[in-house]
């Protein structure tokens, strides 16, 4: 058996599908199905189920893709090792961001890495959570910025900071003017999320339970909206139709100012407030972490890029060490 032959085996129980594997291995699915044929000979076992349109694991199948998958861990170690003899920081790293921070961290933190590491450029990715845990696993990624909490896989990770959350109101909401807002006082309002799938999403639901048996009908379109990104649902506040709540590193540095004399209101379309808590419980905060691979060699690489975002401005966010 080959080291390409594994990869292919790794490819098909992720992508569940011949065609796609093979294009995510950038071969063609001949190449990749004759591969995988001569691999199950070999072995004289039955890696995969084919059936019109869908491919499944057999359970043999799944004990051998997992092996194959730290194997092929170990083979890229042994690369990363060479690498870090020479020089543990040459080289990119490959970084996945979660949608709700990579917008509002990385401008800042790709700035802070070129001035400090010009040698190890970011090859950035931004997926839902789910999605980057599955590029961990299959070394698709080093490492990646998430909030907590998710799924245990066995990765290692570090506290980066812990977040706030900002009440996002119209600018002419009986609200505007006040200097906070509980999260109580929100539940009678009409709340927009994120969709499904952005973590987010579900810390909002945290903060806000009685909006989690709206947004799983069709009944509830009239209490809250989705959005599918936080841009796109600010500018849904902005217009009136609801409020909602948003990470303190996306609120524009322009919006937290004192009111300047002789700006009109309408030059501020969006007002943001903290959060509250009506029985004096800590505010709604989200935890932002670095998680990667426990077999990830450059130990040097993790560390110079959390301190490129120990670097970063970070404004209204307490830094975690």
């Amino acid at each position: 058996m080959t080291l390409t032959e594994l990869k292919y085996i790794v490819a098909v129980a992720r992508e569940r599908h011949f065609g796609k594997a093979a294009e995510a291995c950038y071969v063609s699915q001949p190449t990749l199905s004759v591969a995988i044929k001569k691999l199950e000979d070999e072995l004289e076992v039955k890696l995969f189920e084919r059936s019109a349109g869908e491919v499944t694991v057999t359970p043999l199948g799944e004990q051998i893709v997992q092996q194959a998958q730290s194997v092929l861990d170990q083979a890229a170690s042994i690369k990363e090792i060479a690498k870090r003899g020479k020089d543990p920081l040459a080289g990119p790293l490959n970084l996945g961001v979660i949608y709700t921070i990579g917008p509002y961290l990385l401008p800042d933190l790709v700035r802070q890495v070129i001035q400090r590491t010009p040698q190890m450029p970011l090859v950035l990715q931004e997926n839902f959570t789910v999605k980057l845990l599955e590029m961990l696993r299959a070394g698709e990624i080093d490492c990646a910025i998430m909030a907590e909490p998710f799924p245990d896989t066995g990765l290692a990770m570090a506290p980066l900071y812990d977040e706030p959350f900002m009440a996002a109101f119209p600018a002419k909401h009986k609200f505007a003017d006040r200097e906070s807002v509980t999260s109580e006082e929100l539940q009678n309002e009409t709340m927009l999320l994120l969709g499904a799938g952005h973590c987010f999403r579900d810390h909002v639901l945290e903060v806000c339970p009685e909006f989690a048996r709206f947004s799983s009908n069709a009944e509830g379109i009239r209490k809250s909206f989705e959005g599918s990104s936080l841009e796109t649902i600010k500018h849904m506040v902005a217009s009136g139709m609801g409020v909602t709540l948003v990470p303190r590193l996306s609120v524009p540095a322009e919006a937290l100012k004192p009111k300047a004399k002789g700006r009109k209101d309408t030059e501020q379309l969006v007002r943001y407030l903290p959060v509250r808590d009506a029985n004096d419980r800590d505010p709604p905060t989200r935890r932002v972490v670095l998680a990667w691979r426990r077999t990830f060699t450059r130990y040097e690489a993790i560390a110079a890029l959390r301190n490129a975002i120990y670097a970063c401005e970070l404004p209204g966010v307490k830094r975690l060490s």
